[in-house]
């Protein structure tokens, strides 16, 4: 290895990025390991402010994911770990359910096909008709619908909190405001420069979120990963028009787009959020139109895959990019699902972006995405149902690190 410098931060473990995935790989390996060194750097000043902060909170049952990957297997242990995690440290959850909803037959076929595969991935669901679907949630428009009991609500910011907490007690540091800008790999170990000095490790693991192809780039090891970003978009229903959804409602997935399409949440504080949309991001952090990076546009335009997927999905992209800038298609689309929802009814709230992973391939990565190389781990996609999953990745991780 290249020499450190004398000032170089010693450490077991060094863990880049400080959102729930990163903090909970840093939490594994410290109960697996007591006493090693561990170092989380966080490009921001806080834990948490993108990816993890900024998405609907839901508790993910693991319906969607084809049975067999790592999402469906990791959705529904996580879900099961995480709510034990929220009772073991009073971290306000509810396991409240959710419905999937057919507004017309012609989405029943599909809906029908969601509830075998909740079967093969092992999740509790039961095919209602619209009479049980007005008694969970009075005002939603449907002639069937999948209740999925298990699927629920957390404060994943208090998870994070937690976390860090347990981190530290057990001699672990957050260094926040760090950016990582080299890594140097050999036999024994790594060498990560960065804005705040240097830190040699014996092992990396990067969970970067949106720089995390980025940061594996710097090590050598992005395996031909590239983050395309997606931002998402949500409403928020006024207060007194809150009572029109009771907990969490989800159209039936359209197979001609790789996103679930808007929907309704019952948040933890008792808000309800309309929403996420999928739009292509001019930023990694992309959260407005007018986030806008040079660099971000350009590697945009030089994308062969993500020309191809264009193509592919111009139609329904179409729909995204209007219903981002025309409030009265964004209502239409909520009012499939609950007709009585008005464009007065919705105020902007916080948008997030997806740090979806395009595969060397040129297609968007379906499932988690976890590869290694030298002495470093890269968590190269983690989009929903990361959060949910994010103990049992780490697990996952920390079972590897070393080997």
């Amino acid at each position: 290895m290249t020499s450190a410098s004398p000032s170089a931060l010693q450490a077991d473990l060094a863990v880049v990025g400080a959102g729930i995935i990163g903090l909970a790989t840093a939490h594994r390996y410290l109960e697996v390991h007591p006493g090693k060194r561990v170092v989380v750097l966080e490009a921001e000043a806080r834990p948490a402010l993108h990816q993890t902060g900024r998405n609907s909170g839901v508790l993910h049952s693991g319906v969607y994911y084809r049975p067999g990957s790592a999402k469906a297997a990791l959705a529904v242990a996580g879900r099961s770990s995480m709510v034990e995690f929220c009772r073991r440290h009073g971290i306000a959850h509810d396991v409240c359910g959710k419905v999937i909803v057919a507004v017309d037959s012609s989405e029943q076929e599909r809906l029908a096909s969601l509830a075998e595969r909740a079967v093969r991935n092992g999740v509790d669901a039961e095919l209602i008709d619209a009479r049980r679907l007005a008694e969970l949630e009075p005002y939603c428009a449907g002639v069937e619908a999948l209740h999925i009991p298990s699927t629920g609500i957390a404060d994943y910011g208090a998870v994070c909190r937690a976390l860090l907490d347990e981190i530290e007690a057990a001699g672990g540091e957050l260094r926040t405001s760090t950016k990582v800008v080299g890594i140097d790999q050999a036999a024994d170990g790594v060498r990560v420069a960065t804005t705040t000095g240097d830190v040699r490790a014996a092992w990396l693991v990067n969970c970067a979120g949106l720089r995390c192809d980025q940061v594996a780039e710097l090590a050598g090891a992005a395996s031909g990963y590239r983050i395309v970003p997606f931002r998402g978009e949500y409403y928020e229903l006024v207060p007194e028009r809150s009572h029109l959804v009771s907990n969490l409602i989800y159209p039936v997935p359209d197979p001609s787009f790789p996103f679930l399409g808007v929907h309704l949440t019952r948040m933890i504080d008792g808000t309800i959020h309309a929403g996420p949309n999928a739009v292509l991001a001019l930023a990694r952090e992309g959260y407005r139109w007018s986030d806008v990076s040079g660099a971000q546009l350009r590697e945009h335009i030089a994308n062969r895959g993500l020309w191809r997927l264009a193509r592919r999905y111009w139609r329904t992209g179409a729909g995204e990019v209007w219903r981002s800038l025309n409030k009265a298609a964004f209502t239409r689309a909520l009012q499939r699902l609950v007709p009585d929802i008005a464009a007065d009814d919705l105020v902007r709230s916080e948008a997030g972006v997806r740090a979806q992973a395009m595969d060397p391939a040129g297609e968007l990565e379906d499932d988690f995405a976890v590869t290694a190389g030298g002495r470093s781990t890269h968590v190269l996609n983690a989009p929903s149902p990361a959060a949910t999953s994010s103990l049992e990745i780490a697990r996952m991780i920390v079972s590897q690190v070393g080997e």
